[in-house]
Parts: C-alpha cells; sequence; structure tokens
C-alpha cells in the first residue's frame, strides 16, 4: 500500500492510538478534528483507511512505539493516547507524517522536476506536489527543525533542509525514475536503495571513469571516422546518444556477473553499426568492406542480402572470467518487429538448457523513443512478459531517445508524460537519465540489469539524448525543428563534455584522453585500409546449434530424411492418445472421441486429421525432437477437433497423452497463447531461429488472422534467409475453406504467400489427408535444412467422412506426396475428356458430386503442394491423359486463390508433355474484393455452379 510507504513509521505506540482514534473521529464527522489532519486523512484516505483499520472495520495499532527514543531535543516526551494530546506531541507527529508524505511525493512525481534534458529546451519544472509548502511547511523555521523518520532516507533524525536536500539529489538529479506504480513492496524497496543518496556520484573512481572515457571514444570516434570517410553514406548514426554504447556494455556486464550466460540484442537500424563493432565485436574492416559495397557473406552463399544497417551478428566474449555468448538479431526497418523474434530466441535458449529458472539468458530490446510509443507491437511483446508460455524473466529495455520520431515531436508522438508510459502496464520500473552525464547512464544500466537478474520481470532505461544529424545522414532536420537543431549546433559531444569534467576533477588528464583519441584512431584507420582487400572466407550459419544441416538445393521435390514411421511406433502413440488416466473424469463427449481413436488404432482404418497431427507430434516426440505449439485454443482446437490437453471435470486438472508416450521421449508443450498474432508469431519464429531440432507451430485461429502478422511474414518468414542467412523451420497452420461463414473466417488468402514465394524459400500447401499432413510434419526435422511450412489447413474436413487415412499410409514405404493422382477407377486414360486440377477442400466437393452423378470421364488430380511447385509429380499425374482439357478449378474468387500462381506453371508441364490441352482454363468464383459472400444461401449456389462446371464437359 502507498500509504504503508508513506506514514507507517510514524504510526507507533502512543502516536498510533492516538492517530487511530482521530481517524475514527474523522471518518465519522470530517469536520470534528483538527483541520490539519483531517487535510491529511483526507488526502491519504484510502491508504489510511488500510493502515488503521483490519478487514472488520476495527481500528489497530502498528508496532510498539520508537518515538520514545528520540531525544528530547527531536521530540517530546509522548502523552498517553488520547485524543487531546499535548501540543509539542502533536506538533512532532504532524512534522512527521507531513515529512514523509513529502517523501513520498518525491519518490512518486521527483521524476518530473529531474534535470533529464541535454539541450535544456524546456523551461524548469515546478510542481506543487513536490513543495513542502503543499505539506504545511510554510515557515522558515520549518526549514532547521529536527523532524523524527525512523531510518528513511538513512536518517533517523533530519531537519527538512537536510530532507529537501537528499529529495533533491535522488530523484531530481540527472536520473528521474519511476518506480511507485510497482505493486511488489520488495522491488520498491530495493529501487528505493538504488537511488537515495545518488550512488552514482561517487561511486567510480578514477579507473572506471577512463573506462566510460573510453567506451563514449570508441562510439563518438567511430560516427566521426565513417561520416569523413563514407560522405553522404547513410548509417543511421548514433551522433548525439552515444552513452548508449557504454550503456550497453554495463548491461553486459553486470548480467554475466550475475550468471547470465547468453545475451541476444535486438534493435532497430540507428546506431545499429556502431553496436555491431564497439558491443557484438564486428571486426572493422569486415564493416568498412560492406561501406564499399562488398557482401557481408561469402560469394558461393547464396542470398540477397541486405543493407548493412539491417544486419546481425555474434560472439563469445569473456567478461571478468564470465564466459557469455552475445548476438545481435537483424531486423528490418520495421522498428519494433525484432521486439518478439529476439525474446522468442531466449526463451529457446532456456528451453534448450533447461532453464526453468528463466536467469541464464538475456534479451535487451533496444528502441527508439517514438517508435515505443507509437507501435503496438511493443505492448504486444510486453503482454507476453510474464505468461507461461512466453516468459523469458524479463528484457532489459533500452530507449535511445531522440526526443524527435523522424520529424514528428513528442506533442505529435505519444500521448502520456513519456515516451515510456507503455512499460508501466506489467509494473516494469522505468530509469529515465540525462544521456550527456554517462556516469549516470552506466548507472541506470547497471541496476537496471541487476534489477532484472534479481526480479525477473522488465526493466526500462530511458536515455534521454538528441540527433545531432537528421533522420540519416543526407537529411536537413532545420527544415522542422529548426530552434532543436540550433542548440543541437551549440552543444559539445558528449565525449567531449566527459573529457572536460573528468581533467577538471583530475581524473583523467588532457594528454590521457588524447591518447585514447589516439589510439582509436589508429586502428580505424588500420581497418580502412584493410578493407581494400577483405575478402569474407566464411558463413557462420550452419556452425554450433545448426552444425549438420545444409543449405537447400535447388530440387523442391526431394525427398529428404525419412517421414514414414515404424508401425510399432504409431500403436504406442495410438494407445497413448487413447489411454486416459485411471480416476481422471473426462468429459463424456471426450471420451467417446477416446473410444472412436482406439477403434481407428484397432482397425487401422478412419485415421483422421487431428489424430493424424498427434501421430506427428508423438513420432517427432520418440525420435527425441521437441514439440512446440502455440496460437489462440490451440489446446482445444478452435473447431473443438485436437483435445492436446485433456481437462478432469471435476477438479480441471490437465493430462497430456502426448507427453505419456514412453519415460525416455521428447516433451510437446502446447500454449492457448494471449489474442495476439503479429507478436505471437514473431516470437514463435525467433524460436525456431534459436533451435533448429524443436518442431515449432503458430496456429491461427482462422486463417485470416494471419493478416496481423504480416511484418513478421514478409519480412522474416518469407525473407529472413536470403537476406540475413538465417534459417527457420517455423510451420504455420491456417484454418481455410469456404463453408459459408461469409467473408472473414473463410481464406486464409493463399495468394498472399504465394506471391511471396521465390527462391526455395518457404514451402506453401493446401494438403487434404491427414496421411500426408502427417509427412509434411515429420518432414520439418526430417531434411537436412529448414524451410517454413505455410499450410492451409481443414476446417469441416477436420469430421469430413472421406478425409480420412489408414494406418498403413504413415508406416514404412510411405511418404509425402506433392500430387494425389485420380483414385477413382474411369475410362481409360486416353478416354478422359477433362482433367481437373484442384487442392484443399473443394476436391470433395468435386468427388462426392461426380460420384453422385456416375461420371467417369473427368479425372481428379490433387496439388497437395503449390510452392516449391512440384511439376516432377504433376507431370507423372496427368500425362496419360493426352486428349483431355485441363482446367484449374478453385472454390476462392479468381483474384484469390492459387490460380494466378498456377496457371503458368500448369501450362509449362502441358507444353513438355506434348498433350491436346496446351493450357489450363480457369473454373470458380468470378473475382471478388471480398474472399467471401456474406449470405450462406449466396454461398451455396455459387459453390454449386463451380462444382457443376468444372464436373461438365
Amino acid at each position: 500500500m502507498a500509504g504503508v510507504d508513506v506514514i507507517a513509521t510514524a504510526m507507533n505506540g502512543a502516536n498510533a492510538q492516538f492517530i487511530a482514534q482521530l481517524y475514527a473521529k474523522w471518518v465519522e464527522s470530517p469536520s470534528s478534528i483538527d483541520p490539519d489532519f483531517a487535510a491529511l486523512f483526507a488526502a491519504l484516505d484510502d491508504d489510511t483507511r488500510a493502515i488503521f483499520t483490519d478487514a472488520s472495520g476495527a481500528s489497530w495499532a502498528p508496532r510498539p512505539s520508537v518515538f520514545e527514543t528520540v531525544s528530547a531535543e527531536a521530540a517530546p516526551k509522548q502523552a498517553k493516547p488520547s485524543t487531546a494530546a499535548p501540543a509539542e506531541t502533536r506538533a512532532a507527529t504532524l512534522d512527521s507524517i507531513r515529512a514523509l508524505m513529502l517523501i513520498r511525493a518525491y519518490r512518486v512525481r521527483g521524476h518530473l522536476e529531474a534535470q533529464l534534458d541535454p539541450l535544456h529546451l524546456k523551461g524548469k519544472a515546478y510542481h506543487s506536489e513536490l513543495d513542502p509548502a503543499s505539506y504545511g511547511f510554510t515557515e522558515a523555521a520549518d526549514f532547521d527543525r529536527p523532524i523524527f523518520l525512523d531510518g528513511v532516507l538513512g536518517f533517523e533524525t533530519a531537519t527538512l533542509k537536510e530532507v529537501m536536500a537528499a529529495l533533491r539529489k535522488s530523484y531530481c538529479g540527472e536520473i528521474g525514475v519511476e518506480f511507485m506504480h510497482i505493486q511488489d513492496p520488495a522491488q520498491k524497496s530495493w529501487i528505493q536503495r538504488k537511488i537515495e543518496g545518488a550512488p552514482w556520484l561517487s561511486v567510480y573512481d578514477k579507473k572506471a571513469k577512463a573506462k566510460i572515457l573510453k567506451q563514449l571514444t570508441e562510439a563518438d570516434s567511430f560516427e566521426t571516422f565513417c561520416q569523413k570517410r563514407f560522405v553522404g553514406t547513410k548509417r543511421f548514426g548514433l551522433e548525439g546518444g552515444e552513452s548508449t554504447i557504454p550503456a550497453l556494455h554495463a548491461i553486459i556486464e553486470a548480467a554475466a556477473a550475475k550468471g547470465v550466460r547468453e545475451v541476444a540484442i535486438g534493435m532497430p537500424h540507428r546506431g545499429r553499426l556502431n553496436t555491431l563493432v564497439n558491443i557484438v565485436k564486428k571486426p572493422l574492416v569486415a564493416l568498412f568492406s560492406e561501406f564499399g559495397g562488398n557482401s557481408f557473406k561469402p560469394d558461393d552463399v547464396q542470398g540477397s542480402g541486405d543493407v548493412k544497417y539491417h544486419l546481425g551478428t555474434s560472439t563469445d566474449l569473456v567478461i571478468n572470467g564470465n564466459q557469455l555468448h552475445l548476438s545481435l538479431q537483424p531486423n528490418p526497418s520495421h522498428l519494433e518487429a525484432v521486439d518478439p523474434v529476439v525474446v522468442g530466441k531466449i526463451r529457446a535458449r532456456m528451453d534448450m538448457a533447461g532453464d526453468t529458472s528463466r536467469k541464464s539468458a538475456v534479451a535487451i530490446q533496444m528502441h527508439g523513443d517514438a517508435a515505443f510509443a507509437g507501435q503496438g507491437l511493443v505492448y504486444e511483446t510486453l503482454a507476453m512478459s510474464q505468461l507461461i508460455g512466453y516468459r523469458t524473466g524479463g528484457s532489459v529495455h533500452l530507449v535511445v531517445n531522440n526526443q524527435i520520431g523522424f520529424t514528428t515531436v513528442p506533442a505529435h508522438a505519444f500521448s502520456g508524460m513519456y515516451c515510456t508510459d507503455v512499460a508501466k502496464s506489467v509494473q516494469a520500473p522505468i530509469f529515465h537519465v540525462n544521456g550527456d552525464n554517462p556516469e549516470a547512464v552506466v548507472y541506470a544500466a547497471q541496476i537496471a540489469a541487476e534489477f532484472r537478474c534479481e526480479f525477473s520481470t522488465d526493466v526500462v532505461i530511458d536515455l534521454v539524448c538528441y540527433r545531432r544529424h537528421g533522420h540519416n545522414e543526407n537529411d536537413e532536420p532545420a527544415f522542422t525543428q529548426p530552434i532543436m537543431y540550433k542548440a543541437i549546433r551549440a552543444l559539445k559531444t558528449t565525449r567531449a563534455l566527459y573529457a572536460e569534467k573528468l581533467e577538471q576533477e583530475g581524473s583523467v588528464t588532457a594528454d590521457e584522453a588524447k591518447a585514447i583519441l589516439d589510439d582509436y584512431a589508429k586502428e580505424l584507420e588500420a581497418a580502412y585500409e584493410g578493407a581494400k582487400d577483405y575478402k569474407v572466407n566464411k558463413a557462420d550459419w550452419l556452425e554450433g546449434h545448426w552444425a549438420g544441416l545444409k543449405q537447400a538445393g535447388d530440387d523442391g521435390e526431394q525427398h529428404d530424411g525419412v517421414t514414414a514411421a515404424p508401425m510399432e511406433q504409431l500403436q504406442q502413440v495410438g494407445k497413448a492418445l487413447y489411454t486416459p488416466p485411471q480416476d481422471f473424469n473426462l468429459n463424456p463427449k471426450i471420451a467417446r472421441q477416446l473410444d472412436a481413436k482406439k477403434q481407428m488404432f484397432e482397425t487401422g482404418e478412419g485415421l483422421d486429421w487431428a489424430t493424424g497431427e498427434a501421430l506427428a507430434f508423438g513420432t517427432l516426440q520418440l525420435d527425441g525432437h521437441r514439440v512446440r505449439l502455440s496460437g489462440e485454443d490451440v489446446q482445444r482446437g478452435t473447431f473443438s477437433q485436437r483435445h492436446a490437453v485433456l481437462v478432469d471435470q471435476t477438479n480441471q486438472n490437465e493430462y497430456v497423452p502426448l507427453n505419456n508416450i514412453d519415460e525416455n521421449q521428447a516433451r510437446i508443450e502446447i500454449f492457448n497463447s494471449l489474442l495476439s498474432e503479429v507478436g505471437v508469431l514473431g516470437f514463435e519464429y525467433g524460436y525456431t531461429v534459436a533451435d533448429p531440432s524443436t518442431l515449432v507451430l503458430w496456429e491461427a485461429q482462422f486463417g485470416d488472422f494471419a493478416n496481423g502478422a504480416q511484418v513478421i511474414i514478409d519480412q522474416f518468414i518469407a525473407a529472413g534467409e536470403t537476406k540475413w542467412l538465417r534459417m527457420s523451420g517455423l510451420v504455420m497452420l491456417l484454418p481455410h475453406g469456404q463453408e459459408g461463414q461469409g467473408p472473414e473466417h473463410s481464406s486464409a488468402r493463399p495468394e498472399r504467400y504465394l506471391q511471396l514465394c521465390a527462391e526455395n524459400n518457404i514451402i506453401v500447401g493446401n494438403i487434404s489427408t491427414p496421411a500426408n499432413y502427417f509427412h509434411a510434419l515429420r518432414r520439418q526435422m526430417k531434411r537436412n535444412y529448414r524451410k517454413p511450412l505455410i499450410l492451409m489447413t481443414p476446417k469441416s474436413l477436420l469430421r469430413h467422412k472421406l478425409c480420412v487415412s489408414p494406418l498403413t499410409d504413415f508406416a514404412e514405404g510411405t511418404s509425402f506426396k506433392f500430387v494425389i493422382p485420380e483414385i477413382d477407377t474411369l475410362v481409360a486414360p486416353d478416354q478422359v475428356k477433362r482433367v481437373v486440377i484442384c487442392s484443399g477442400k473443394v476436391y470433395y466437393d468435386l468427388l462426392a458430386e461426380r460420384r453422385e452423378r456416375g461420371i467417369k470421364d473427368v479425372a481428379i488430380v490433387r496439388l497437395e503442394q503449390y510452392y516449391p511447385f512440384p511439376a516432377k509429380a504433376l507431370k507423372a499425374a496427368i500425362a496419360d491423359y493426352k486428349n483431355a482439357e485441363v482446367v484449374w478449378c478453385q472454390e476462392e474468387p479468381e483474384n484469390n486463390g492459387a490460380w494466378f500462381f498456377v496457371d503458368r506453371r500448369i501450362e509449362k508441364v502441358l507444353t513438355a508433355l506434348g498433350n491436346a490441352a496446351t493450357r489450363p482454363r480457369y473454373v470458380g468464383r468470378v473475382p471478388m474484393a471480398s474472399p467471401a459472400a456474406g449470405l450462406a444461401k449466396a454461398f451455396a449456389a455459387e459453390q454449386a455452379a463451380l462444382v457443376n462446371e468444372a464436373l461438365t464437359v
């Protein structure tokens, strides 16, 4: 309770009884007591009620009196409990309470008057809550009278003058801290101990200050050198925010000292080059080579690459004897897109190490001020931070606050007091710090890292600085911010100011500072010369956890690895699926489902979609692969099909059949996610780039929900390998199918994924049988490379009587089918008049209608994988139909679905065959702005028409 923080120490013994009695009278009649006390009780009503009343409403007194230990000069002898206490007792008690209220006000609001802006553009702040007069200290004598504080601020007794000096130094200097919104008293107390007394003013000795100066010099000199040597080249430099580099050093060193063994950094492009070379130790010669136009990868490694200020790298460091792996994740110009990716990577590393304490690894998330306030992905990532399926023990957030976003000033960029206000939603403490005070910056960074390691929660550093150049090095910022940039032009660099300060105080001489500067300048020049002949000799992307994997070849139909499972293994998984624990009270509907599943395995027939999926998971677990599935309501499944987690109907205990197959198996984790798409999909992608041995799946509740995650799909999943040499085996499950449910929930938008397909980058399919789904999932882990897999998964087919597979289709000798040829007996192939090529659910509509009408001269061929396009398999499936015309049938509108993607590819196959048909004809819905009709009656008529057209020759 906030009131406890304020007045509990003054509420002791006789004073407690005295004030409790006053409080009781005030509750009954506010005008019946002294006006001063009435004002105090009114100001602290909720908190005071908590202090002086128990659950029943009865008054009580806190701990025994400590006022009795106060000297006579500090406080007069205490009177016996009475509503009419002596004037001296009343005055001393009021002084203590008022002083404590004032102290609390500084803890809550002192940051509002902190000296945070290096540009000094804002007028001197004044807040009445921080004025002693607001608490009744109105006379000059009030400032010199001893006040009893019982250890608060480190004082037993102190004058108001001493209290104010301590408060201003602690809370209104160049660090301003927001922490009183936190509900955990231990966290608040910890921060108070670290902040009160302003330790950053005296904690660093000459050696430590020289180290900070060296780090600042490296940050400053790198930017200056690049500006001189690569004139006009965009690099999104760190000028004005150079204190970021000492801050990062401090965070990493403090984390290493606390036992952290891996740190992953996610950041936007501003300052990335500086971070790459001065924090993550990318060789200067390699970076300068890239400035010269050379690639970051060897010539024999495929990929389009990316601009240098989007790239990442990693290194192994030894910090004060502690081994630590440090990485910087690549990120596009979608500034906050990397946030969930980096925490997903950290979670994967923790899970791989079996670290449930979440202490072994830390994410550092760096942000710009405008992006942190403006982009919803920041909140989605924060919202995941303490959830069981996504927690990582918290991130250290470093906001490089340039006080402007491109040309947008704070008044237009966010609605709150600070750009960091969103972090209060998870009760993260926020340390605002003046970027031109490097020692304060380093201290704030150090205690932020320590706080994260101590309490396993997010923490924010708001590094208030500026941007010396415009949005990029070619921009003229004075067009839109003339006053700000007049102040910036008149301001010395942070390094220069700090070097002068150290010289004046005798910590580092001018000659020593110049030597630091000259040494790094020589290093920069040497690297610049070396870059002229520099050649990249290897790519590190298939080392460490990725050792043994290869870059994929060009053949998209290669059968890498055995995807079939032994029959014994299939039966073992099946038994676990249909055998619940004894005394487990199943829902009756679930019990019937398990009986049906048991029959499937006993007969070997009729295995449905959910069972095929469970067999893929279970057999992979028996092979030693962990499985992770997340998404909205995935434990049960949106369509109540999966039931991967059984719930006891009596006590709601949970049971996961797939974790009870064999004592030596790997585990499956299935998490119902928060109601987020982009955040969760980014997290799961990050998990896959850290751990290639776990099958990771994200399921959209309906396929079109993936619309909300388009940045992750476009920038990471589709292009991450070619841009950054980062493989991913992520599986996206997108329920898809025109079933009369209206414009939403009908289409997973396969056309969007197909438009992204190139360079063998992703696998896109619309699979029609449980067995083929089984093989597609297992193929993800059995290949010697990794590719994202995007599947249009069924809805009505989950229970369709024809959408089943025999158990033998999962066992030895079987594999994934890129194309499924005709399965019925028709006329002779050369008598077939039409071949209908289709995929997914519409196949079953066509099949049922054809059988009902007894049509024998129309063949139906299923294209199970769209990309990489299976030209060989399709050619084999239709080669014998030499005289048949070929149509492509889809239930999506013509401008949606796969038509525009498959049209020319099918034509190419037909041309190679030399059959009568030279290109396919389209059959399906007309072009539509919306993916489906809104009325079920209209949908049914459209569906019947397209099926009829496809089958009518």
